[in-house]
């Protein structure tokens, strides 16, 4: 997929984001965690991620129920698996995580830093 497609596509996905995403997005936004910021709905190579904090080169993917399906699990792992092979980090949380216990985003952007030394 071409950059201006990717581009279009990460557009799209972020004005049709469901509840899980519009409330981590909210809660993460503008350097809310320790002055990390996030991007929403990102191009990394040929994917379009759900949250990616560059500085960190740190992906956040949140996994709806489709998300336990044999079939999709594994292109989850394959995706996974190209993504860092570009040298990211790959967190998942459930949207049942992410809507409940939030905190273990933020947990995740500081582990990350704290693993960098930054």
């Amino acid at each position: 997929m071409t950059r201006s497609r990717l581009t279009s596509r990460a557009r799209g996905l972020r004005q049709s984001g469901g509840t899980a995403e519009a409330r981590v997005w909210a809660r993460l936004r503008g350097g809310a965690v320790d002055g990390w910021k996030l991007r929403r709905q990102h191009p990394v190579g040929r994917f379009v991620v759900d949250f990616a904090c560059l500085p960190l080169r740190l992906v956040i993917e949140l996994d709806g129920g489709v998300h336990g399906l044999d079939d999709v699990a594994a292109r989850d792992a394959a995706r996974q698996a190209e993504i860092e092979a570009l040298g990211w980090t790959v967190v998942r949380f459930t949207n049942d995580q992410a809507l409940g216990e939030p905190w273990r985003i933020d947990d995740a952007i500081r582990e990350q830093a704290k693993a960098l030394g930054l």
